[in-house]
């Protein structure tokens, strides 16, 4: 299609210009365009605002800085994601710096592999190229967009960096065959998983999650280990990995599931109420277990 050719070549052409730019000047681009969509075009600021009152409690001005913030820093992270073809191992090591990499090395001598969760929090696709040149064995699951040249692209900036990659369509053969090599396997788990999730508690609110990482994780045997992207005021953003979380197995697969996603879905909250600007809220998180989105339009 016309269209989809259109989609790719301005994502290209929009990541040729960012690369030829200082890294200071691509993020200061990316800042505006995160204004940009915030303040000017407003998409999914109604969703965004309603969120944070819902999720933080905090009054419309208080939402409006940290929804600004927040757009800016996806900007920012989709700037840095259209670095990759320009980094090196160097380069990207000096944009980051880890802290509990003890925890990914423990469990890598355990020789089963890891489920590693992480949220659209931060420049997450930043952490995970960052984690690969660390030296640590990193795929990532993920899904097909509707334009295959752009999701072609997307992926080969992945694997670029060394990231590996499963497609939804033969994930369970993918992740199973890779856990056996001991491989990392990163999923994001923060979005509405719609009739085929399981609900469990966020925020105070009921939230269809996705099955996937717990189901997994105690299929496999091995342990969940969440991982976090902070962005400072210094040049370097800060990679927290948390300790390994384990599941119980039970008679109940399904309850050992939600229980095990609830435990890691709390420790996402957590890291949300202190890096607020850092979580992607224009998502309708709640639609499929509550009715706030009745009313919201987006833009």
């Amino acid at each position: 299609m016309i269209k989809y050719r259109i989609e790719y070549w301005l994502t290209f052409l929009a990541g040729s210009l960012v690369r030829i730019m200082p890294y200071s000047w691509a993020l200061a681009v990316g800042s505006f365009l995160g204004w940009l969509a915030f303040d000017v075009v407003r998409i999914r600021r109604k969703v965004t605002l309603l969120n944070l009152k819902n999720s933080l409690g905090t009054e419309r001005e208080e939402s409006i800085k940290i929804g600004r913030r927040a757009y800016k820093n996806i900007a920012k992270s989709m700037v840095e994601y259209s670095l990759f073809p320009s980094l090196n191992k160097d380069k990207i090591l000096k944009m980051t710096e880890f802290e509990g990499t003890e925890n990914f090395d423990e469990t890598l001598k355990q020789g089963k592999g890891a489920i590693i969760v992480a949220g659209h929090f931060g420049s997450w696709e930043l952490m995970g190229a960052a984690t690969s040149q660390k030296g640590y064995p990193v795929d990532f699951l993920v899904g097909e967009q509707h334009n295959l040249l752009v999701d072609n692209l997307m992926n080969d900036y992945r694997r670029s960096m060394g990231i590996g990659i499963i497609k939804m369509g033969v994930a369970a053969k993918g992740i199973i065959k890779a856990l056996k090599e001991n491989r990392f396997i990163a999923m994001l788990s923060d979005q509405d998983a719609g009739n085929d999730g399981t609900v469990v508690e966020f925020f105070g609110r009921p939230a269809s999650t996705p099955k996937g990482p717990a189901a997994f994780a105690l299929k496999m045997d091995v342990p969940i280990i969440l991982a976090f992207i902070i962005r400072g005021s210094n040049k370097k953003q800060r990679i927290v990995i948390e300790k390994p979380m384990y599941g119980k197995k039970t008679p109940d697969k399904e309850e050992d599931i939600r229980k095990l996603t609830q435990t890691y879905t709390w420790k996402l909250e957590e890291y949300i109420i202190k890096y607020p600007d850092h979580w992607f809220w224009p998502h309708r998180r709640w639609k499929s277990t509550t009715k706030e989105y009745e009313k919201t339009v987006t833009g």
